[in-house]
């Protein structure tokens, strides 16, 4: 793939809101080596995703899963779900999930997967200081002091 034509995927891949043209868009651009396209038309993907409102908490709880759900199958070519966080989900909602991975005593592997992916934006954590009218201060301060842990800046004192 050529710059232009690199370039040119880019751009459509900005707007593009359906999720197979996104996958196969994905799919083509590994095949010819084009990493930075594929994770574009990954990470447009995820943000398409989420049926709940963008910009909503939610709608980023939801991103940051469909996100570490779509690099696994891919690396591991299958599919593979979060199916714990799904059932807790639907058990006691994104914000109490949310909650209970950051205040846990070490981090969930789904924070380390996606540190280790370059995708420390989706983290819960960095969902949750986003989101900060949503949790109280035990929650922020935790998810800040575990992203300082690893060399992520906060913008949070």
């Amino acid at each position: 793939m050529t710059n232009m034509a690199a370039s040119r995927a880019l751009k459509m891949i900005e707007g593009c809101v359906d999720p197979k043209s996104l996958r196969q868009i994905a799919a083509n651009a590994r095949r010819q080596g084009e990493l930075a396209v594929a994770r574009a038309a990954d990470l447009r993907l995820y943000e398409i995703l989420p049926s709940e409102k963008p910009g909503t908490f939610e709608h980023d709880v939801w991103r940051s899963i469909y996100a570490l759900e779509g690099t696994l199958s891919s690396e591991r070519e299958k599919t593979t779900r979060l199916a714990r966080t799904r059932q807790k989900i639907a058990r006691v909602g994104e914000l109490e999930t949310v909650k209970d991975l950051i205040l846990s005593a070490k981090p969930s592997e789904g924070f380390s997967m996606l540190l280790e992916r370059q995708m420390a934006e989706l983290t819960f954590e960095a969902v949750s200081l986003r989101h900060s009218e949503r949790f109280d201060d035990s929650v922020l301060h935790a998810a800040a002091t575990r992203l300082r842990s690893v060399g992520i800046e906060v913008d949070r004192s």
